[in-house]
């Protein structure tokens, strides 16, 4: 088992690789060349770099994915591609994608998708806030344990 995060603008990378290390667990961090950090990275975490293309990272987690590994992402369509790899898929505001809610969530995604287009206006996504934060660690701390 490994955890990849979808890296680009993950809040909780500090999270997961800390957690990561308690358990002697690999990550990798999947981003855009254009989010290139020359930051060091603790031994256990592994930056691997794409081009920065619509959906680079995405298909190059979906390469990378095995079953039963750990992937944090925010990305819907990605989490309904890693579903059926047996992939445990965790969003950073703290809850678990899986077959009981990806439909909807795609679902949602696509209507407001459409009243864009048509011109209209939709509400983004409400602040990362330290209850999500909170949320995340619990959940990710959970999954950690069940492995």
């Amino acid at each position: 088992m490994k955890i990849i995060v979808d890296a680009d603008a993950c809040p909780v990378k500090d999270i997961v690789m800390e957690e990561a290390a308690r358990v002697s667990t690999s990550v990798t961090l999947v981003s855009s060349l254009s989010h290139y950090s020359g930051k060091d990275l603790p031994t256990h975490v592994k930056a691997v770099y794409v081009e920065a293309g619509p959906d680079a990272a995405d298909f190059k987690i979906v390469q990378l994915a095995k079953k039963e590994d750990i992937v944090i992402t925010q990305d819907y369509g990605l989490a309904s591609l890693l579903l059926p790899k047996g992939c445990i898929v965790l969003h950073h505001k703290g809850f678990e994608y899986n077959d009981m809610n990806i439909d909807n969530l795609l679902a949602t995604r696509h209507m407001g998708s459409m009243i864009r287009k048509g011109g209209g206006r939709t509400k983004g996504p409400k602040p990362f806030s330290n209850e999500d934060r909170a949320a995340f660690s619990s959940l990710f701390r959970s999954k950690l344990e069940m492995m």
